[in-house]
C-alpha cells in the first residue's frame, strides 16, 4: 500500500483495548492474514499473477472494527459468518478509506471481499482470501480465537471445550473441510491443524475432569 493509505489504515486499526491502552492487535492480524495469502500465491495455487495490492487492502479491511459489529449475527462459538464479515468489511472500507485510496484499487479490493463468500466465484483472489480466512477456524489458532470471542460473552474454558466437542460429534468439521476450501493444499493444512486442535481439546478435557473429581 502507498504510505498515505497505509498510515490511514493503521490509524483505523489502532483501537482502544480493555484498560484504556491503545493496541495494535488488529494491525498484526491484518499482517498475519496478508502473509498467509502471499504464501498461497507463492505456492502456485492459482495460475498467473494475483492482485497483491487488492488482496493486501482486503486483508486489512477484514480487521476494521465496525460500530455495528455487535449487531452482526454470531454462532454459538461467537463466530461471524464469512458472508456477513466480508460485506461489512467492504462497506467499512468504502466509508472509511475512500478518500485515501485510488478508485480503481478500492473497486478491486471490495470486489475481492464481496466475491470471497461465493462458492461459485471464478475470481482467484477471492478464492485465496476465502481459504486464508477459513483456515483460521482450524487448529490452535481457531481454539484461541474461539476462546477470545466466547470470553466477550462471559463464557469460559468449559464452553470452548464443549463447543469443539459438539462440533466434532455432529460432523461439523468434516463438512467444513469438504465445503470450506477451494484448494486441496489448504484443505490438507486444515486437516493437520484440526488434528492438533483435537489433541489440545482432549488434554483440556482431561484437566476439566480432574477438577470435577476433586
Amino acid at each position: 500500500m502507498e504510505q498515505k493509505l497505509e498510515h490511514h489504515m493503521h490509524r483505523l486499526l489502532t483501537v482502544v483495548e480493555a484498560g484504556g491502552a491503545r493496541g495494535v492487535r488488529l494491525i498484526e492480524e491484518g499482517k498475519r492474514l496478508c502473509k498467509r495469502v502471499n504464501r498461497f500465491v507463492k505456492m502456485g495455487l492459482v495460475d498467473g499473477p494475483a492482485d497483491e495490492e487488492g488482496l493486501e487492502l482486503a486483508c486489512f479491511a477484514l480487521q476494521l472494527p465496525g460500530k455495528n459489529a455487535k449487531s452482526l449475527p454470531t454462532g454459538k462459538m461467537g463466530q461471524v459468518s464469512l458472508k456477513d464479515r466480508a460485506e461489512q468489511a467492504a462497506e467499512l472500507l468504502i466509508s472509511l478509506a475512500e478518500e485515501f485510496v485510488e478508485e480503481e484499487l478500492l473497486e478491486r479490493a471490495t470486489m475481492i471481499l464481496r466475491e470471497m463468500p461465493q462458492r461459485s466465484t471464478k475470481m482467484d483472489e477471492a478464492k485465496l482470501l476465502a481459504d486464508a480466512v477459513n483456515l483460521d477456524d482450524f487448529g490452535i489458532t481457531g481454539l484461541i480465537m474461539s476462546a477470545m470471542q466466547l470470553a466477550k460473552q462471559n463464557a469460559g474454558v468449559e464452553q470452548v471445550a464443549d463447543g469443539f466437542e459438539k462440533r466434532r460429534e455432529y460432523g461439523y468439521w468434516e463438512a467444513r473441510l469438504k465445503d470450506g476450501f477451494f484448494f486441496e493444499a489448504t484443505r490438507k493444512m486444515a486437516v493437520a491443524r484440526l488434528k492438533r486442535a483435537a489433541e489440545m481439546v482432549d488434554l483440556l478435557l482431561d484437566e476439566l475432569r480432574e477438577d470435577q473429581a476433586l
